[in-house]
């Protein structure tokens, strides 16, 4: 079984504890050591974190009977940041081990929902991914996607691909932008929060219409080391490949209408989103 470091956030972080804190659960929940099979081991674990152990019964499909089980956090992003209240995507690896001793890779994105406390802000509800079955017959462009070594895509964003929800303005963007760079997804659609965080309006993810990057030719957009320059022609040339919808940590000028924006939430990633 592979033994990852658990994932922390960087200096460059807004909430570095509000990641932390999401981190922390999802690797309680969805790992275990030899024997720390079950609900009421995973609950145990939980509350010894300072959190409810009843959020285990919001993650059960992650609770599994295996007797051990590892994950690995690809990435922690936001997928709302306020005063008060975060959402955090955490984007994982994981690896169970079966009856007959085979190790099994997979891998899930967890939607935390966390608000505001003292000492330590608390995690409130888990939402795991649920991408559906792969389709008997994928896109053309799902295969030319999964084939490019230009573009790295965590498990449960293979999956969303597979299950034929996506798409193809996502897919064609992913592969133009491919040709000037290499880069690395986090979400699509499974996994993210269904309305824009704290509001009533439908995020294009969950139908399948958007991805998000959190790293840019080995560079992580959220490091203040990466180049500035470098985001804002990744962020314009997402336009350019047809997105109607550019966040990101960067203000930028141009485009049409309100084609580009930024905010606390996009400071870890370049969100691009499409109509159809």
């Amino acid at each position: 079984m592979p033994s990852p470091v658990l994932w922390q956030p960087g200096p460059d972080e807004l909430q570095p504890d509000v990641k932390r804190r999401a981190v922390e659960v999802v690797a309680a929940v969805a790992g275990w050591p030899v024997g720390g099979q079950g609900v009421e081991a995973a609950r145990r674990r939980v509350v010894a974190l300072g959190v409810p152990g009843g959020l285990v019964e919001q993650a059960q499909g992650l609770v599994t009977g295996e007797e051990e089980a590892t994950v690995e956090v690809v990435d922690a992003q936001y997928g709302g940041l306020l005063d008060d209240s975060a959402s955090v995507l955490v984007v994982c690896r994981r690896w169970t081990r079966a009856p007959d001793g085979s190790v099994v890779a997979g891998g899930t994105t967890v939607d935390v929902r966390l608000s505001r406390a003292e000492p330590r802000w608390t995690v409130t509800e888990l939402h795991p991914g649920a991408p559906g079955a792969a389709t008997a017959t994928p896109a053309p462009a799902v295969a030319r996607v999964l084939a490019e070594p230009r573009i790295e895509l965590p498990p449960e964003a293979v999956a969303d691909l597979r299950s034929g929800a996506v798409h193809d303005s996502v897919l064609e963007a992913m592969l133009r932008l491919a040709g000037p760079y290499a880069f690395s997804v986090s979400v699509v659609r499974s996994g993210h929060p269904l309305d824009v965080f704290g509001t009533t309006r439908p995020s294009d993810h969950p139908l399948g219409r958007a991805f998000d990057v959190w790293r840019i030719d080995g560079h992580p957009v959220v490091d203040r080391a990466t180049p500035r320059a470098l985001v804002e022609q990744f962020m314009r040339d997402a336009a350019a490949a047809g997105s109607y919808n550019v966040g990101g940590p960067l203000a930028i000028q141009g485009g049409v209408g309100n084609q580009f924006f930024t905010d606390d939430t996009h400071h870890d990633h370049v969100h691009v989103g499409f109509r159809a």
